[in-house]
């Protein structure tokens, strides 16, 4: 049965050293002397699993906001070149304005994927 990091993570040891049972790979040799982080680890390597989880981004368009970015860097740049200090300023409240509202919109999502 194919697992995901996910599923393996919320299992206790007793129940992740009987999948490390069945399993023949080197990476889950001594399963039974492995602590739960050790032993999640070696069955991730096992079963080719990603332990890098990535969150998705809803409720707002990813797509939008990094073309926004994208002039945003073009005009700090310009604002840079003519040393233009309050432009720079203003652009780069709006860049960090964009990247904070990427990440909070990626939190809230963790964070209901959670429970």
């Amino acid at each position: 049965m194919p697992y995901t990091y996910d599923e393996l993570k919320g299992k206790t040891v007793a129940e992740l050293r009987e999948i490390a049972a069945g399993i023949e790979h080197e990476a889950v040799q001594g399963y039974t002397q492995l602590n739960k982080e050790h032993l999640l680890a070696a069955l991730a390597k096992a079963l080719n699993l990603d332990t890098h989880t990535r969150h998705k981004v809803t409720g707002i368009d990813k797509a939008n906001v990094k073309s926004q970015m994208k002039a945003l860097k073009k005009e700090r740049d310009a604002a840079l070149e003519t040393h233009d200090r309050a432009q720079l300023k203003k652009v780069r409240r709006q860049m960090h304005a964009l990247r904070r509202s990427l990440r909070r919109s990626a939190a809230s999502v963790a964070k209901k994927e959670k429970k």
